[in-house]
């Protein structure tokens, strides 16, 4: 059985039918890995003799008996390493005493989990080349980019390693990686997934769990598993009227559907194989019935948003490394810090508790002025249910392409115009890998639904994924 491309709910399937084993599921993921990770650079934590115990014993009997799953290396799983891409953390041998809420769900669910993927230094880039671990690398052209911050777990599920992999997002780490890899990744609304037991939010509500997959059954029938609150969490997400994974396949209605196809800056050129990608998108949408025409929330491009992201997520890196300090009993070594966190963790320094304030306040407002074009119109709204736009304005750069500081900022306002915007608003959001580029590279593209609604972008990425089918495309390292 080809096990490498079978999707995590078939694996499944082959488990209850009695045709494979957790072991032999197990197994086989191993030897992928050792196969294939050295060219990837991937896995950079492996518990595959723990991950065999587990799967010989009484795993649970739920929709994932059996499966293979990979951590992203900013969460806890009992005592496996936990280095956030630092070398600090990486020289300290600093391990995790506990599992994530998330990742005790997904092991109630059945999944074996075998190891801990790559991250650059407190997922701050959109590439994962960690000085700590060194850079892990597209299948689909070992010398290009996997995107970031969720790099590792896109590269692998790419590679076919294992069929799903936990990712999170906050400010694109889920959508990027999944459009430079080829694959389906939806931001949940924020909220949607608890953060228990380590904390309520991240980067003031920014940042949410997710995973990254190659079908979009499996990554509705993941987010069920992983999704629910927690004694203690700030806020819930608004309840969803059934399972995602019965969202497959239904009927999304004829949806009102906005288009930007491209930055709306004179300022930045836009990619002209992006552009063309969304409008090919659009045109395959009005062909399928849905009302498609040039609009988007205006508000998203307000010139104030940048800086105070930027205020939000400085102040919290700098909060994170004074919390190390505290956990590993003395200062972290600044000079083991790589160019990005410095610099943030300069700007933090500079900024006060009232900024911090100012900063979120400000985006409390941006949110009720985004949220706007897709309020009904009878509430005084746009009335739009989905936007669609690109993830990234350009395909998958270099290995090294945002090495130098000179450079990096002016390269990632090149590319990121499309994503952190709703990480702020908590809004749900996929890229699905609909396109690839002159160089055969993927293209993904993304569709943002309104607050809380994961169920109309999973109807809508069924019926693309119907109308387009991806899955029989393979990357060159795989």
């Amino acid at each position: 059985m080809d096990l490498q491309w079978t999707d995590a709910l078939g694996q499944a399937e082959l488990v209850s039918s009695g045709q494979a084993s957790p072991l032999e599921l197990v197994d086989a993921a191993i030897e992928r890995i050792e196969k294939l990770d050295p060219a990837i650079n991937a896995v950079i934590h492996r518990r595959f003799e723990r991950a065999r115990d587990e799967a010989r014993g009484d795993l649970p009997d739920g929709p994932f008996r059996g499966v293979p799953v990979l951590i992203k290396d900013l969460d806890t799983v009992a005592g496996e390493p936990l280095h956030f891409g630092t070398r600090f953390l990486r020289d300290a041998g600093y391990t995790a005493q506990h599992d994530a809420e998330f990742v005790r769900r997904l092991k109630r669910a059945g999944f074996v989990v075998l190891g801990k993927t790559s991250t650059p230094e407190f997922a701050l880039m959109i590439t994962t080349e960690p000085a700590a671990t060194g850079p892990t690398r597209n299948p689909w052209n070992t010398d290009r980019s996997t995107g970031g911050s969720s790099g590792g777990a896109a590269a692998a599920v790419a590679a076919g390693m294992v069929p799903v992999a936990h990712a999170s997002d906050g400010g694109g780490s889920i959508r990027i990686p999944a459009s430079e890899c080829g694959l389906v990744g939806l931001k949940p609304t924020r909220a949607r997934i608890s953060m228990s037991p380590d904390s309520g939010e991240g980067w003031a509500g920014a940042s949410t769990e997710g995973a990254v997959s190659r079908t979009v059954r499996d990554t509705a029938a993941v987010l069920d598993a992983m999704s629910g609150g927690a004694p203690g969490d700030p806020y819930p997400a608004p309840p969803l009227p059934r399972p995602l994974a019965q969202e497959v396949g239904a009927d999304p209605g004829r949806l009102r559907i906005g288009v930007l196809s491209a930055p709306p800056f004179a300022e930045i050129a836009a990619d002209v194989e992006v552009a063309s990608a969304v409008r090919a998108t659009a045109d395959l949408l009005d062909g399928l019935g849905h009302s498609v025409e040039d609009s988007y929330p205006a508000a998203m491009y307000d010139p104030a948003f940048g800086p105070h992201y930027g205020t939000i997520t400085a102040c919290s890196v700098t909060a994170e490394i004074a919390r190390w300090g505290e956990v590993l009993g003395a200062p972290v070594d600044e000079s083991q810090l790589e160019g990005m966190t410095q610099l943030s963790l300069q700007h933090g320094r500079m900024l006060s508790g009232a900024d911090y304030v100012t900063a979120v306040q400000w985006m409390h407002g941006f949110n009720r002025r985004v949220a706007q074009w897709w309020a009904p119109v009878d509430d005084g709204g746009a009335g739009f249910d989905l936007l669609l736009c690109p993830v990234l304005n350009g395909p998958p750069p270099p290995i090294g392409w945002f090495a130098d500081m000179a450079t990096c900022y002016e390269r990632i306002g090149a590319l990121l115009h499309y994503t952190a915007q709703f990480n702020i608003t908590g809004q749900p959001a996929i890229s699905l890998p609909l396109h690839t580029f002159a160089d055969g590279m993927p293209l993904g593209v993304q569709l943002v639904a309104g607050y809380g609604r994961e169920d109309a972008l999973v109807r809508m990425a069924a019926q693309l994924e119907q109308a387009v089918p991806w899955s029989d495309r393979r990357p060159e390292v795989g």
